[in-house]
């Protein structure tokens, strides 16, 4: 059992670094893995906590690359939309939603770097609803951080300030949906122990992926993200045919 919770915690760490590094990622990587151990909604509460610790860490870290502007106007209507996800997961079925939103992101990836030039205008209307998508999508699937991703990449900002952009609105909406999944008794008592660990975690790996990201150039960096992009859509798509078939 002790070797279970040790490659939990690895996959935990790792799935946050690569988080960190593309600005998502953390929760598409480790829910998949974290549903070997613990069923949906304990996976979804302990993966949304090392999700918060590790993008808390990444504000700490990329914080001179804070937008304020651009955390206000796809942060606030994520809020709204995160709330109502979290409160619907009980009732909606996850696995058809989860391979829609996997086979759009692997389009817009393959799309992007087929085509660098393209990008997305970076108009408030077009950020408003990025952060609406997104917050929906974080709340009920517990993985809204590609489709954040996707938006932002798209308005062709320097890696500090995408990180930071994505990292604050991430902590925004995490601190939005955890309080509501305790609140609805998602993580049974025998897993409170995890959340101290998840959350040193969590820093020590943004910490780890801010050691990477200093070293990658900035023309390569938008390609990284893509690529993870469409990694990420990949395994959406997986973990949806999965729970079809199965």
């Amino acid at each position: 059992m002790s070797e279970f919770i040790a490659l939990f915690f690895v996959a935990a760490f790792l799935s946050v670094v690569v988080g960190t590094v593309a600005g998502f990622g953390t929760s598409t990587i480790f829910l998949p893995i974290a549903l070997l151990f613990v069923d949906f909604r304990t996976a979804l509460v302990l993966v949304a906590i090392s999700h918060i610790s590790g993008n808390a860490g990444a504000i700490t870290f990329f914080r001179h690359g804070l937008d304020r502007k651009l955390i206000l106007l796809f942060g606030l209507p994520s809020i709204i939309l995160t709330i109502l996800g979290a409160y619907l997961v009980i009732y909606v079925p996850q696995d058809i939603l989860q391979i829609c939103l996997g086979v759009f992101l692997l389009i817009f990836s393959i799309y992007s770097l087929l085509n660098p030039d393209f990008k997305v205008a970076a108009a408030k209307i077009n950020t408003i609803i990025g952060g609406i998508l997104s917050g929906f999508l974080q709340g009920l699937l517990g993985v809204g951080g590609p489709l954040r991703g996707a938006f932002l990449i798209s308005y062709n900002l320097d890696k500090f300030k995408y990180i930071a952009t994505l990292a604050a609105t991430a902590v925004i909406i995490d601190a939005t949906r955890i309080p509501i999944y305790f609140a609805n008794g998602l993580l049974e008592p025998q897993f409170f122990y995890y959340v101290p660990f998840l959350v040193v975690v969590g820093i020590a790996g943004s910490y780890t992926g801010k050691k990477i990201v200093n070293k990658i150039p900035q023309n390569i960096f938008k390609k990284v993200v893509l690529v993870g992009i469409a990694l990420a859509s990949m395994l959406l798509i997986y973990g949806g045919l999965i729970t079809v078939i199965g």
